[in-house]
């Protein structure tokens, strides 16, 4: 009998002789040609990989805006008016009474929508104001009535925002009760459920302010006799 090592030496050797042999003579020689331009071709771009330098792009994380530029966003653009406030004599006159008489009251309007408010109320808008936070002060610039206990100042419709300051503050948003309607159409099963919750903003009126004649005129108004003065203001 013959042993387990001559038995590899005799058959393992050959055959592993004859197969490799067998396979490379198969090749044909355009094949071969092609492999060695293919290993060829690999080798360059992989030197070529090799010289260019690496490059790391690194992103840098948001940044975030300080207290004070946040303040500069948010300054109230200013208005800006071709012409003099032109106050009456008759309303300059008069003037003082209205302002030396406290508190005020104010009809102001917001989405052209009338509000009757003096300092302290609260006021509850029918809809979410965008862009603004718990804190921030707003300026109520139209109104349509500005008086006290004894003296009101009427517009036509509106009076002109020189003429007085309303100030208030947003206190935050309240929410409503969620809401569920159920909506179908006839001969039909199928209910559609529709579900709302809406988001009102809270304001609370920090000042009312009627300014004074000496303002005024600081500011650049003119007063102008009843008849000259211009209809359109």
């Amino acid at each position: 009998m013959f042993s387990h090592s001559a038995l590899t030496r005799a058959f393992v050797g050959p055959v592993g002789h004859l197969r490799s042999t067998t396979i490379t003579s198969q090749l044909p020689t355009k094949l071969n040609l092609n492999l060695r331009t293919i290993t060829a071709t690999t080798n360059t771009a992989a030197n070529a990989t090799a010289n260019i330098p690496s490059t790391t792009t690194t992103t840098s994380p948001p940044r975030t805006p300080t207290t004070p530029e946040l303040f500069e966003t948010k300054k109230p653009i200013p208005p800006t008016f071709t012409t003099p406030l032109q106050v009456s004599r008759s309303l300059f006159e008069k003037l003082p009474h209205l302002t030396g008489q406290r508190p005020h009251y104010i009809t102001a309007h917001v989405h052209d929508r009338p509000y009757l408010l003096t300092v302290g109320d609260q006021l509850r808008l029918p809809f979410l104001m965008p862009k603004v936070k718990p804190g921030d002060v707003v300026r109520l610039n139209r109104a349509s009535v500005l008086g006290s206990r004894e003296f009101t100042m009427r517009g036509a419709p509106y009076l002109d925002e020189r003429l007085f300051e309303c100030r208030v503050r947003v206190m935050g948003t309240e929410a409503e009760p969620l809401r569920i309607k159920e909506k179908t159409k006839r001969r039909q099963r199928h209910v559609r459920k529709v579900m709302s919750k809406h988001r009102y903003t809270i304001l609370k009126v920090m000042d009312v302010k009627v300014k004074t004649t000496e303002e005024l005129l600081s500011e650049g108004a003119v007063v102008v006799e009843d008849a000259g003065l211009n209809k359109d203001v």
